[in-house]
């Protein structure tokens, strides 16, 4: 495809076969020493208890942090992450049902719950499950740009972006009908998003997309909240903000011109939205994205 490309390796207190909670076993080839030249070590979730790492994978974990590499961790791994100290005195976000306790017996950490996931620059923690997914587009989202996300995003056929503000579950509201009922406005509502994304340069308001869904305009705004955890229009702006970055460092596009593209009114309207989610304009975006680009092309791989 085109994409950046990465050595891969899963690693273990020591090698050798590990069942895991889905019913598969797997062969673990390499030990804790895989950990010394990672760029990016991510922790997984475990469901055995108590949730303590060894002290060898522990000792790997801190010395690779000590020489610069970024670490991850999501679900229950931002728990066992958690035991090394390398979290301490940060924000952190884990699986819902684990918040608690991990505040608890982590008190110099500051828990995130309804985080989806929380950067910490050189540690990057995420929610419970697909919150693992989201935790991983926004990893090659800061170090390879949009346009690469994106189309990992694409191939998987999941969401691009989901803030890392959004909570880990909205439960539906009980006025909202049957399951069979939820369930078709759950279709309309995923179908939507594809329709929506398709024609983000047009000044799509609340009430077309209520139409589009076939729901009342206030209907419509309940279930979406509920639904995705943000409003119509914060969410349209996300979109926009995305295609735009991926045009910022693919195409040789005018600010002017992206700004049509993507949908706002102006190229300020598109400067203000893009310093209020970066802290930098559009023409500093770009400047930043070109030497990655060429280093994207060219090496790392």
């Amino acid at each position: 495809m085109g994409l950046p490309r990465f050595d891969f390796s899963i690693c273990a207190a020591q090698a050798g076969i590990m069942d895991t909670d889905v019913g598969m076993c797997i062969q673990i080839k390499r030990g804790p020493e895989a950990m010394a030249h990672a760029d990016l070590i991510i922790v997984l979730p475990s469901d055995r208890r108590p949730l303590i790492l060894p002290a060898v994978v522990n000792r790997a974990l801190v010395d690779a942090h000590s020489r610069g590499a970024l670490i991850a961790a999501y679900c229950a791994g931002t728990f066992l992450l958690a035991e090394t100290g390398l979290l301490d005195g940060l924000h952190a976000t884990t699986n819902r049902n684990l918040a608690a306790f991990l505040a608890q017996r982590h008190q110099r950490i500051t828990v995130e719950p309804d985080a989806l996931y929380v950067d910490q620059g050189q540690i990057v923690t995420g929610a419970g499950a697909a919150a693992g997914i989201d935790m991983c587009l926004h990893l090659l989202r800061r170090e390879h740009g949009a346009a690469v996300s994106n189309a990992v995003a694409r191939d998987w056929m999941v969401a691009p972006r989901r803030e890392s503000g959004q909570t880990q579950y909205v439960p539906h509201s009980p006025e909202l009908g049957t399951r069979s009922h939820t369930h078709d406005e759950d279709r309309r509502l995923a179908d939507l998003l594809v329709w929506a994304r398709a024609r983000l340069s047009q000044p799509l308001t609340v009430n077309e997309l209520a139409k589009e869904a076939l729901m009342s305009a206030r209907t419509f705004a309940r279930r979406f909240q509920a639904t995705f955890g943000t409003t119509p229009y914060a969410w349209l702006t996300d979109q926009r903000l995305d295609l735009a970055e991926e045009l910022l460092e693919t195409t040789a596009l005018s600010i002017r011109e992206i700004a049509g593209q993507v949908g706002f009114r102006s190229s300020g309207v598109l400067r203000t939205q893009f310093v209020k989610r970066h802290g930098i304009s559009p023409t500093e975006y770009r400047q930043r994205q070109r030497p990655a680009d060429e280093q994207r092309l060219f090496g790392r791989l």
